[in-house]
């Protein structure tokens, strides 16, 4: 029995194995091209010519095939390496600015590029040389941002967001005072350090409690319906334990019925519970693009631990509205411990290690939302919006 004979296809990429194994790239990048003629979006082709086209100094054509493959291969992080050389050469800066971080996040997100130990040796000096890219052009492009905002309201109305961006992009220490805060994202100077704030800062809170009763009513026709309830947290990323444990002998739960995530309306549950979705469009939150507001009905199945963690900035604090509150529930924060009371209001700072738990046999259920801290002023929540918009717009540029 006769072996079938090779097409021209394989023919081509066994070629093109062998001049990359002599280190031929020019050879391999042209043998591939006959590849890339019967398939066009082979990635193995795209990835060996984008080399041998930034290797050549064909900058404007090597980034036309890099960004071919990685509409192909989004997490192909040398690659992403590779376009920003190439945008970097072609006079690029910011479009190569976002390349190399993405390439940056998209490596380390897969526990690469971390240190000497997990890049390879030939990549290192390429990957030091878009760190010390990114970290001169985000340090740039935000501190423009604040220039422009100093220019329109004053330097020293913004002292304490200046020192804020600093501490962000690492130029400056935090200089957080209480070891019980631990902000994941950013942390403003200046302000009180308080697990708890006093619920006179928030006179708005009047008309949320006084709304108690018939948020209650149309909480209890989303009850009613629950497949329109979704889990809070997805799953751990990997290598990370989950943040719920149970105390009894149903799996923990912690769902939610979102009215605004991220910024972003859910207009059908606003349609859902119209009186609650006015009111919350009333109150002064946090409304910062992608970003903020989040309000939800939380909803804590029975037994349910959500274990110590710490939130993001505490630029902006967390009011929960108790809703349906059973015995043995209660939310703690920076180690003191607050039981909820129907129809009351408790807003705290959770930058500060926080947990909460239901250890009833029934649900609970508070409304939570988000506003800014009381102790900014309205210039500084002004150029907050803005900057931590930018952050947000750049990180999103830079992902796969």
């Amino acid at each position: 029995m006769t072996t079938p004979a090779a097409t021209p296809l394989a023919q081509w990429r066994e070629a093109a194995h062998v001049c990359l194994a002599r280190g031929d790239l020019q050879q391999a990048g042209a043998l591939f091209r006959q590849v890339l003629e019967e398939a066009p979006d082979d990635v193995e082709a795209l990835q060996v010519l984008g080399a041998a086209q930034l290797a050549a100094g064909d900058f404007s054509i090597a980034a036309q095939t890099l960004r071919h493959v990685l509409s192909q291969a989004p997490d192909l992080f040398v690659e992403r390496l590779r376009l920003g050389l190439a945008l970097e050469q072609l006079g690029q800066s910011h479009a190569a600015l976002t390349a190399y971080f993405g390439a940056l996040r998209t490596a380390q997100n897969q526990g690469r590029w971390l240190n000497d130990d997990t890049t390879a040796p030939a990549l290192r000096e390429a990957v030091k040389h878009a760190i010390g890219y990114v970290d001169t052009g985000r340090i740039e492009g935000f501190h423009r941002i604040l220039e422009a905002l100093q220019h329109r309201h004053g330097a020293s109305e913004l002292q304490r967001v200046q020192h804020c961006l600093e501490a962000y992009l690492g130029q400056r220490a935090a200089e957080i005072t209480d070891p019980r805060q631990r902000p994941k994202f950013l942390y403003f100077p200046g302000i009180p350090n308080r697990p708890y704030y006093p619920r006179e800062r928030f006179p708005w809170q009047d008309a949320l409690e006084a709304a108690t009763a018939w948020i209650r009513e149309e909480l209890h026709g989303v009850l009613a319906q629950a497949q329109s309830l979704e889990a809070f947290l997805g799953p751990p990323p990997p290598g990370q334990a989950s943040m719920l444990d149970s105390t009894g002998p149903q799996p923990a739960a912690w769902d939610a019925y979102f009215f605004q995530r991220h910024g972003q309306r859910y207009a059908a549950h606003a349609q859902a519970c119209p009186r609650t979705a006015a009111l919350l469009d009333s109150l002064p939150l946090t409304r910062i693009r992608d970003h903020a507001p989040e309000t939800l009905f939380s909803v804590l199945s029975p037994g349910t631990h959500i274990l110590p963690h710490t939130g993001v900035t505490n630029v902006r604090l967390v009011t929960h509205l108790p809703l349906i509150v059973p015995p043995d529930c209660a939310l703690r924060v920076g180690g003191q411990t607050h039981v909820w009371q129907e129809g009351r209001c408790v807003t705290f700072d959770d930058t500060f290690e926080h947990e909460a738990w239901n250890r009833s046999a029934e649900t609970r259920v508070v409304l939570i939302l988000d506003s800014w801290n009381p102790a900014l002023t309205e210039i500084e929540r002004v150029a907050l919006t803005e900057l931590v918009e930018a952050i947000g717009d750049f990180n999103a540029a830079g992902e796969p």
